[in-house]
């Protein structure tokens, strides 16, 4: 989420998937490092794709980079879990700060979509052949995406989970919405001043410190001058105030221009204990990750069950990943949600700036600011792992609040309805209801103070009436 006037963040053009058929070039059997490639769809005019990287040695293998080539008129577009630069047909991608050692025996991936009927040539791992062998160059055959109409009666629900959400005295179904700490062209606001419609309040933002996992938090100086004077003293009263009214008040980490990095056991003591004494300073109910720039599920997971074992089993913690985040239980944030599944509270996925994505049943791409699009992608998450009631449905709250997606509350309410009831859904139907959805979210309490209050009058009374 961004602080300017537009949270522009196109990491996907279009996108689409027909899983009918998965072409692998399968890895060397040889010891050392291998690289393997795998289309895991193919759509003819596209496909997605997936390298492996494994240590077959025995030694710890720090830092790894991965050369192919691509024939003309085929093309990288979004990609994740690594870095990418080009030269012409030449991509080289690179690790990540906290993907990149490899123990003997593990591996590691990272993903990428291309646009054309070609596939990676000339691979080379660490400057070597990556020992998986070259893809073929002929197109693996395609499936067409199922012409049958959707089944006119609602799908059947599941019964609910075995395993309780934790108890964070939270309503069965909520609306959480983001408070700026800094001025721009929205409406500037006192905490205290958020409307009544929110359930959880997310602060925005916690910023990193010169300490790496570290974070500080205090009252913009910019907001301070635009609302004639606004202390740190004066935020903890309001938070102790909307507390009063049976709000949460949590604390945002990240943001677009978020660089906090918990990448070893150090940064992730340092985050745990930066994060515990803003919740003791400002009397915040929870936290809230919402790093856009990557992060190592391994150590945040570590740090957040730390901070968990600090404040207790009533802390919340929220996730807010962009969709790109949220395609596969292989991505760093989708594996960090599943990792803590046993403590997280809810994941508010960004349904917006990100283009056509993929949805559940990998056979169409569904465009942005539509029913379909936001029921199809929360339904990966639903069918990969997480409960209902941890699945909530990010929007913008109008004009200004995002560079793309933004849709009627209306349409909001009607993607709610769809996974929860089975009505009101598009052409995408999902594969059964899930009654407990947790609700939605919104970027952000001040956008939507500028555009009338619109969202939360229209989404927070329909909450009530979800089952």
């Amino acid at each position: 989420m961004k602080r300017s006037r537009s949270l522009v963040f196109s990491l996907v053009t279009a996108v689409v998937a027909a899983l009918g058929a998965v072409w692998v070039a399968m890895p060397a059997f040889a010891a050392g490092m291998t690289a393997s490639f795998v289309k895991t769809s193919d759509w003819g005019s596209g496909w997605e794709g997936k390298y492996t990287i494994t240590n077959g040695g025995g030694a710890t293998v720090d830092g790894w980079t991965v050369a192919f080539d691509l024939p003309a008129g085929t093309t990288v577009g979004s990609y994740w879990d690594a870095l990418l630069t080009s030269s012409g047909q030449r991509h080289t991608f690179t690790n990540r700060s906290w993907n990149g050692r490899i123990a003997p025996g593990a591996s590691v991936s990272f993903g990428f979509l291309g646009s054309g009927p070609g596939a990676p040539t000339n691979c080379q791992l660490n400057g070597t052949a990556c020992g998986g062998g070259t893809s073929p160059t002929t197109a693996p055959p395609t499936t067409a995406p199922p012409t049958t109409p959707p089944p006119t009666t609602p799908p059947p629900t599941t019964p609910p989970p075995t395993s309780p959400p934790p108890n964070t005295g939270l309503p069965k179904h909520i609306l959480t919405g983001y408070w700026h700490n800094f001025d721009n062209p929205a409406v500037e606001l006192r905490l205290r001043d958020v409307p009544a419609e929110y359930d959880v309040v997310a602060v925005a933002f916690a910023d990193a410190t010169a300490t790496p996992g570290a974070v500080a938090f205090a009252v913009d100086p910019g907001l301070s001058a635009a609302l004639g004077g606004y202390t740190d003293a004066d935020f903890s009263a309001d938070v102790r105030a909307l507390q009063a009214r049976g709000k949460k008040v949590i604390i945002s980490v990240g943001g677009e221009t978020g660089r906090v990095a918990v990448n070893d056991a150090a940064s992730a003591v340092a985050f745990s204990n930066s994060v515990h004494a803003l919740i003791q300073r400002y009397g915040f109910d929870g936290v809230d990750i919402d790093l856009e720039n990557g992060l190592n599920p391994t150590y945040m997971a570590q740090a957040l069950r730390s901070l968990r074992a600090k404040v207790g089993a009533g802390l919340i913690i929220a996730m807010a990943p962009q969709t790109i985040d949220m395609q596969s239980p292989d991505s760093s944030y989708f594996k960090l949600a599943l990792d803590i599944k046993d403590i997280l509270t809810v994941v508010n996925t960004q349904f917006y700036n990100s283009g056509a994505m993929l949805g559940c049943d990998r056979n169409a791409a569904y465009a942005q600011g539509t029913v379909n699009f936001i029921v199809a992608l929360a339904c990966i998450q639903l069918e990969a792992g997480l409960r209902p009631d941890q699945v909530g449905l990010g929007l913008p709250a109008g004009p200004g609040a995002a560079g793309g997606g933004i849709v009627a509350p209306s349409v909001v309410n009607a993607a709610l309805d769809c996974l929860a009831r089975g009505t009101n859904c598009g052409s995408f139907r999902p594969p059964r209801t899930y009654p407990g959805i947790r609700g939605a979210m919104t970027w952000s309490v001040n956008w939507d103070v500028t555009n009338g209050n619109t969202f939360a009058r229209t989404v927070a009374p329909h909450l009530k009436t979800l089952p």
